[in-house]
Parts: structure tokens; C-alpha cells; sequence
């Protein structure tokens, strides 16, 4: 116990040791976060740009990118060093602030998910009574609740895991400060510590995602009562892209977190972590942006104002 004392820095093992795979997949990272980068921001520029974009959809899809930037910039940078040859370490204090805004920004997303599915619940079964129901008041309340839990769970999960005893070795074999890699670390884990873990993640997932299934089953059963086929292909549009993010963030979220730290395999638990810490925010612009007609639209405006703002400096 007295080597825990002097523990001030721990090594990142990374993704893979595979010499050959790490110019591959430092280049392809890079893409992936430039893609994440630009397109989150893209989003929440056009959709601060575009009065026809000042929403309560929109509202929320620019605070889901700004999480998505945020949770992204928190692992991705650090992850990518560690395909260059050179110092592979973290500090201490580095790393449970890695780690406490990374559980920040993802609670704070599953939450944001909620919202948006309770916004698409009161524009789809209950659209003449939308603006009423879905006041900038009501938008704010939300949003500023989602990043208070997102708040209080990185701090409740940051200080669990780093009031521990993290001795029995510096190497965390992931690429980055997560509870399961660290929670191998202790001598001192404990059950109490497993069920801290459990039921706080289990909470968020399990709330958030009751409640955007109870949306959507209520959406379901707006969209069946409708008349027209027209009508139902529209409503459906605007919540299969929400769905699809919902599923591939839940999905992993519970693989990676719901189960008992003796079942982890770290390679499979690092192939998972890449979708929810780097796909997913590449993904949600994309997904969001490319088959919306108003975010397309609006697009064109500030390429075709660019291109004009060009012609006339040159002439």
C-alpha cells in the first residue's frame, strides 16, 4: 500500500500494439475526429446563422454537437498520441479529469437524447399545441438539467474510482482514463464500489431510455392513426435519424457498463469505446444534417452567400 502513495502518472496501453497498425490508425482517427470537429460545429454555426433553424429541434441538436465536441476533444486528442512513438503517459490529475468530463459530456447526451425524443413526442402526436408545449423556457429547463446531471454523475463516478487505492499496476490497458480499466487498478475495489458503478449508470441509461421509449411508443401509435401515407413517411423521417443514434449510443453504453468488472474483456470493451467516444460524434452531424431538408437548405444559403462575399472581393 505504501506504492500507492507515489502513484502520479499512469501508461495508456492504447488500442493495439500492432506496429504496422498505428500510422493506419493515427490517420484514420485524425479523419474521424476533423470530420467530428467541423461537423458539430458546421451544425451549430448554420443553426445560429439560420433564423428558420431557432427551433426547439434545432435548439437541442446544437446542444447535442456541442457535447459531442466536447466528449470527443476529451478522448480523441489523447487517443491519437498514442499511435506516435514517445510519451504515452497521463498524470494523475489528467486523468480523473479525462475521466470526469467524458462521463460529463455522455451523461449529459443521454439526457439531451431524452429531450429530443420528448420534442419529437410533442411535434408529432400533439403538433397544433407545440409552441405551447415547447417554450424556450421549458427548452432551457431541459437542456441546463441535462448538463446538471451530467454534473453531478462525472463527479460522483470521478471521485468513487479515484478515492480507491490504484496500485496494483500504472498500465491502463485502454486508451483512455475509463472506470472498467481503472477499476483493475485497486486493491481496495470493493463491491460497495462495482454497485456504485452499476446503479449509476444504470440509472441514467435506464431512465433516459424509459423515457424515449415511452416517446416513441406514443409516436408510434400518433403515426398509425394517421390517415395518410404522406403524412406518416414525413413523421417517421423526423425521428428514424434520432432513433438510429439512440440505439448505437445505448447499445454500447450498456455492453460496456452493465456488467461486472470480472466479465470485461479490455480488447472488446476498446472496440466498443471507439463507437461511443469517436464514431457517434463523427456520425450525429452527418446523420442529422444530410437528410434534413432544412439544415440542406440552409447550407446552400451560407455556401451561396460565400461564394457571392468571394466575387465581389475579387472584382
Amino acid at each position: 500500500m505504501e506504492n500507492c502513495s507515489v502513484v502520479k502518472e499512469f501508461i495508456l496501453v492504447g488500442l493495439t500494439d500492432s506496429p504496422e497498425l498505428q500510422v493506419p490508425l493515427f490517420i484514420i482517427f485524425t479523419i474521424i475526429y476533423l470530420i467530428a470537429l467541423v461537423g458539430n460545429l458546421g451544425l451549430v454555426f448554420l443553426i445560429l446563422w439560420d433564423s428558420c433553424l431557432h427551433t426547439p429541434m434545432y435548439f437541442f441538436l446544437s446542444n447535442l454537437s456541442l457535447v459531442d465536441l466536447g466528449y470527443s476533444s476529451a478522448i480523441t486528442p489523447k487517443a491519437m498520441a498514442g499511435f506516435l512513438p514517445g510519451d504515452k503517459t497521463i498524470s494523475y490529475n489528467g486523468c480523473a479529469a479525462q475521466m470526469f468530463f467524458f462521463v460529463y459530456f455522455a451523461t449529459a447526451e443521454s439526457y439531451l437524447l431524452a429531450a429530443m425524443a420528448y420534442d419529437r413526442q410533442a411535434a408529432v402526436c400533439k403538433p397544433l399545441h407545440y409552441t405551447t408545449t415547447m417554450t424556450s423556457s421549458v427548452c432551457a429547463q431541459l437542456a441546463i438539467s441535462s448538463h446538471i446531471c451530467g454534473f453531478l454523475f462525472a463527479s460522483i463516478h470521478t471521485g468513487n474510482i479515484f478515492s480507491l487505492s490504484l496500485c496494483k499496476s500504472n498500465m491502463i490497458h485502454h486508451f483512455f482514463c475509463d472506470v472498467p480499466p481503472l477499476l483493475v487498478l485497486s486493491y481496495s475495489v470493493s463491491y460497495v464500489n462495482e454497485v456504485v458503478v452499476f446503479f449509476a449508470v444504470g440509472f441514467n441509461v435506464f431512465f433516459a431510455l424509459f423515457f424515449i421509449l415511452k416517446s416513441y411508443f406514443l409516436i408510434f401509435i400518433a403515426i398509425w392513426r394517421m390517415h395518410s401515407a404522406e403524412g406518416r413517411q414525413k413523421a417517421f423521417s423526423t425521428c428514424a435519424s434520432h432513433l438510429t443514434a439512440v440505439s448505437i449510443f445505448y447499445g454500447t453504453i450498456i455492453f460496456m457498463y452493465l456488467q461486472p468488472s470480472s466479465s470485461h474483456s479490455m480488447d472488446t470493451d476498446k472496440m466498443a469505446s471507439v463507437f461511443y467516444t469517436m464514431v457517434i460524434p463523427m456520425l450525429n452531424p452527418l446523420v442529422y444534417s444530410l437528410r434534413n431538408k432544412e439544415v440542406s437548405s440552409s447550407f446552400r444559403k451560407v455556401v451561396s452567400k460565400a461564394k457571392s462575399s468571394l466575387g465581389n472581393f475579387f472584382n
